[in-house]
């Protein structure tokens, strides 16, 4: 279960994918701002670092962003740093592409080899804690997964579930066919 917090951000995460998405070359570049589709998480086991997906439109193309969330400097990754933000709780948090981090990369071949799912969303109110509905589904397809099988995340989603192999698939609004997300090659 993903503990959120109403929160402020600055900037927002919009915005730091907005100045990041430009130079990513799976991007096509585009300078457009992102518009949010949908959002999955998974959990980090230890507790410490958030794991988000989104999925976001850019001059008409749906990208496919894992990013993960980290209260301090990724130690020994010199590259993948979509940016810093300011968590009105949480305080600073260090937010890298996903690809780069091994909790992210542990985590998602852990779903896709059990035949997992997104986690629940509860947001911390005053009033005690809220469900949040979910805006898409995930799940791993399960399956043999080689213990050097290498994490392959779909950054332009729009293939029907056939990757030819354990897979995380997806639907969202909009696409209620399973798309595949992240496979494992």
């Amino acid at each position: 279960m993903a503990i959120l917090h109403r929160a402020t951000l600055v900037p927002t995460k919009m915005e730091l994918l907005a100045a990041w998405l430009p130079d990513q070359d799976w991007s096509d570049g585009s300078a457009e701002a992102p518009t949010p589709v949908a959002a999955y998480r998974f959990d980090d086991p230890a507790g410490q670092v958030g794991i988000e997906s989104h999925l976001v439109e850019v001059g008409g193309r749906t990208f496919h962003v894992p990013v993960t969330y980290r209260g301090a400097p990724l130690d020994g990754v010199q590259t993948g740093l979509v940016g810093t933000l300011e968590h009105s709780v949480l305080g600073t948090r260090w937010v890298y592409d996903a690809v780069v981090d091994p909790v992210y990369l542990a985590e998602v071949a852990r779903v896709i080899r059990e035949a997992d799912t997104q986690v629940d969303l509860v947001v911390e109110t005053p009033a005690g804690p809220e469900r949040r509905e979910q805006t898409m589904g995930v799940r791993g397809s399960g399956g043999t997964v080689p213990d050097h099988a290498r994490v392959v995340v779909v950054r332009k989603p729009s293939t029907p579930a056939s990757a030819g192999g354990p897979a995380l698939t997806g639907t969202w609004p909009g696409r209620t066919v399973e798309t595949v997300l992240v496979h494992l090659a």
